[in-house]
């Protein structure tokens, strides 16, 4: 047999893919070395995800609290500009994120790819309303007396995102985009079931200009991971879309000892126009008021 017919007949080694998450912009295993199996819809075996520890979580928190001061103080404009370069590199991976969705929710290749291209518009609505919020939410108010009195939103803080169960990857956008639209950063407990379109989301979002700790993206068990993260004391608010009504009751006990602010979990159509309310569920109103002054001897004001 001639060496050319050799070659033709070895096969190569598949390169799996090895998840990791993604924490302060960087890629690190689980700290504590576990792993669990993922599967398909179908119980075929997918990828071992990493299985995040208490650690694991408390890191992330120090990370997104590191990242706050300069997202938060970012312009507007240039957060929409980040949003939208998500969007970008997200187009240009579309095949990944297309198998992925498939594998994880059981669609077909034609159904998961309209999921995708969701994810992707999603980016972009959010990326537009970051300049716009403001004027929404905000503005000046009437008050009797020489003064200026203006009202503007401002970042709750460290936001912690249960995401959905079912909806690995629109859902997954649709809970994680507004919190950083509005100067956020985010701890996203990715889908227990389905934790590989977030995990792969990280390294789309460590390409797109976001600096590391904005979001970070945590998988494991959903319950383990939530409860020291509800309970920590830097962390401002926490939505609960992914945990189940027994979850939820547990974590929002947890959450009012430092005053969190909580969305409960609700029946959410995730391929619908989601509004505004995501955007202003972690913001604060800054009000502030200002002497309008005098002008020339008769004392009238402006």
């Amino acid at each position: 047999m001639s060496e050319k017919t050799d070659k033709t007949e070895q096969q190569r080694l598949s390169v799996f893919k090895t998840y990791k998450l993604y924490v302060g912009g960087k890629f690190p295993r689980s700290e504590s070395g576990r792993v669990y199996e993922v599967t398909d819809s179908k119980g075929k075996w997918l990828a071992n995800a990493p299985l995040s520890s208490r650690k694991d979580a408390r890191d992330a928190v120090v990370a997104a609290r590191k990242a706050f001061g300069g997202w938060s103080g970012a312009t507007a404009y240039n957060r929409g500009q980040i949003l939208y370069r998500v969007a970008e590199m997200l187009e240009g991976r579309k095949d990944q994120f297309v198998r992925e969705v498939a594998d994880a929710e059981g669609l077909s290749k034609s159904k998961a790819a309209a999921v995708v291209d969701a994810a992707i518009d999603r980016w972009v609505w959010y990326a537009g309303w970051t300049d716009k919020i403001a004027q929404v939410v905000g503005g000046g108010n009437p008050v009797a007396g020489p003064f200026f009195n203006l009202s503007t939103p401002e970042p709750t803080g460290v936001v912690t995102v249960l995401a959905p169960q079912e909806s690995s990857f629109l859902g997954l956008v649709s809970v994680i985009a507004p919190v950083i639209a509005t100067g956020n950063t985010v701890i996203v407990i990715a889908s227990e079931k389905s934790p590989l379109p977030a995990l792969s989301l990280g390294e789309v979002l460590a390409t797109s200009d976001l600096p590391g700790g904005v979001v970070n993206v945590l998988s494991g068990k959903t319950a383990e991971i939530a409860a020291p993260l509800a309970a920590h004391q830097d962390v401002n608010a926490i939505d609960l879309a992914g945990a189940d009504d027994v979850l939820a009751k547990e974590l929002e006990i947890a959450a009012a000892d430092n005053l969190k602010r909580v969305v409960r979990p609700q029946a959410v159509d995730y391929s619908q126009t989601p509004g505004i309310e995501r955007l202003t569920a972690f913001l604060e109103t800054k009000t502030v008021w200002h002497p309008t002054g005098a002008l020339g001897a008769s004392g009238s004001s402006y």
